[in-house]
């Protein structure tokens, strides 16, 4: 790195041609490892759900059936076949992009979790959003005042980290939906149907999941900020006259954005199992209600389904946290 690139505020790094190729052979490498990810955890997946206590047949009949009944069904659905055979049947399905239908409802179990998921990815997505905004303004602002506003900073940090999701969810709803009558208490709107009524029906849900959130980033935020003014090159910057403005948000916010964007995708993965608590305190038509329901009757190609998506999200969350590192740090090679 030149002393004018460091005036500039341009940092050495592949071209752009270059910059392009490093993170289509980044992108090729992860899909090719998630490939074999994704199928042992749907392995995994199709053993454990069949070896846990409970039968579905039970479930679908009702316990006062015939035996003959039971065996019938049994028969109808495959499960009388050897557990391999099984496994191998699914297995091929599963390479088609076939799960299943659900044992309730006929429906193709693909169809039953894309039903649901737009309400959990909204809700994980703008607890995200709130997360990084907040988080970063609120952990910068503690890096650059010092005593004991960035000390009141740091606490207010830690506390909202400590709040329990499921009582601020509730103390909200008392608040901005009973007393003052502002915002719905619980329920979703589709964007499609009303983007207002959608933006509405998230208000409360989104900050109840981003605000522990948005605590963690605003301390990983604040630490990464505080190093990074630390650093050799901060100095050099501040000896040639570089500004105190530019310092903070060209050159250590980028270098402190490293690590805060990990967290932020730790985070987000987090939060795609905090949503099961939200989504039943607002009533949220979610996936994390649909988990519960297939879980407890039983419903295997609903929670093979669930597992595929959530992990195909984890995939891409990854890649996508991998391809920002790569952009913010040039000298990522992919080997």
């Amino acid at each position: 790195m030149t002393m004018s690139d460091l005036r500039s505020g341009r940092k050495s790094g592949p071209n752009s041609l270059g910059g392009i190729a490093v993170i289509g052979r980044l992108v090729l490498q992860r899909l090719l490892a998630a490939v074999p990810l994704v199928w042992a955890i749907m392995t995994l997946t199709f053993f454990l759900l069949r070896l846990t206590p409970g039968d579905p047949v039970v479930q679908i009949l009702g316990d006062r059936a015939s035996g003959a009944q039971y065996d019938a069904m049994r028969t109808e659905l495959g499960f009388d076949r050897p557990m391999l055979s099984q496994y191998f049947s699914f297995l091929g399905y599963l390479i088609q992009g076939d799960v299943g239908s659900s044992l309730f409802s006929s429906r193709s179990a693909t169809d039953v979790v894309l039903d649901r998921l737009p309400a959990t990815l909204s809700l994980a997505i703008g607890a995200t959003i709130l997360s990084v905004i907040g988080g970063v303004a609120v952990g910068v602002f503690a890096a650059l005042r010092k005593g004991r506003d960035g000390t009141a900073v740091q606490v207010g940090a830690v506390v909202g980290q400590s709040i329990p999701d499921f009582w601020l969810g509730l103390v909200l709803i008392s608040v901005f939906a009973v007393n003052l009558k502002l915002l719905p208490a619980n329920g979703y709107v589709s964007i499609d149907e009303s983007p207002g009524g959608w933006m509405k029906s998230l208000i409360l849900p989104v900050f109840t999941l981003g605000l522990a959130a948005m605590g963690s980033v605003a301390r990983m935020t604040r630490a990464a900020m505080v190093e990074a003014l630390d650093r050799d090159f901060i100095r050099t910057l501040r000896a040639n006259g570089v500004s105190d403005r530019s310092i903070a948000f060209r050159h250590a916010l980028k270098n402190a954005a490293i690590p805060v964007t990990t967290l932020v995708g730790v985070r987000f993965i987090g939060m795609l199992g905090s949503a099961v608590i939200i989504e039943q305190v607002f009533a949220l038509p979610g996936i994390g209600s649909l988990a519960v329901s297939a879980a407890s009757t039983h419903d295997y190609p609903v929670m093979q389904a669930l597992v595929l998506y959530l992990t195909l999200l984890v995939v891409v969350v990854n890649l996508i946290i991998d391809v920002i590192y790569s952009w913010l740090n040039p000298k990522v090679r992919v080997a």
